[in-house]
């Protein structure tokens, strides 16, 4: 889980950093791509954790 928070994180401030310095828009791009993956890894997590639930 911490793994997820850091990579939210360097999205933020990759993106920050690229909207705000002229000439660092690759740093907002590389910002998106690693927020979405970080985002496809929870869903992937969270539908794993769903489908270990016994059968009663």
């Amino acid at each position: 889980m911490a793994l997820l928070l850091l990579l939210v994180l360097v999205a933020v401030v990759l993106g920050i950093i690229g909207v705000v310095a002229e000439g660092l828009g690759y740093l907002l791009i590389i910002g998106i791509v690693i927020l979405v993956a970080a985002l496809a890894l929870i869903a992937v997590r969270w539908s794993q954790r769903t489908g270990r639930r016994p059968i009663r």
